[in-house]
């Protein structure tokens, strides 16, 4: 994957032992294989895998969440972050991503309340991937008043 081939890194997953190809990081890179080749409901079950195996882990929420918005499932991409946002409370990305899915939705309110959340978390990130993130874009949309 680092050196750009995901086709070679898919293979190379293939040569792990069966039973660590379940562990949370062999299943993290394959889901970025899948995301390079746009396979989202095979993302999706990753992103529940790497649930299963770690709960506590954050990042299959929100691959599993990411997998959902890429199938246009807007709602049970935000129903699926919502019920661990309490479970990570230092992760900027769990509201960053409440805010997109929130503005996708056109609950602007709510997606503007979510993007204060991640910027008390991660203020410089969250305000430069926050400006040009088409998610967003309907959020920003509805603040401005007509001339």
């Amino acid at each position: 994957m680092e050196l750009g081939n995901h086709l070679e890194a898919d293979k190379e997953l293939d040569e792990i032992s069966p039973e660590m190809r379940a562990h949370p990081d062999v299943l993290e890179i394959r889901w970025q294989i899948y995301a390079k080749e746009k396979r989202w409901p095979a993302c999706e079950q990753i992103g529940h895998a790497i649930i299963e195996a770690d709960p506590n882990r954050p990042s299959g929420w929100l691959k599993q969440a990411a997998a959902l918005r890429q199938q246009g499932k807007f709602k049970d991409a935000y129903a699926n972050l919502y019920v661990v946002f309490d479970d990570f409370p230092d992760n900027w990305h769990v509201p960053y991503d409440l805010a997109r899915y929130s503005s996708l939705l056109g609950e602007f309110d709510e997606a503007k309340a979510w993007f204060k959340k991640a910027i008390a978390i991660e203020e410089k990130t969250v305000q430069k991937l926050g400006i040009d993130d088409p998610d967003l874009k309907p959020m920003w949309d509805s603040f401005q008043t007509p001339i």
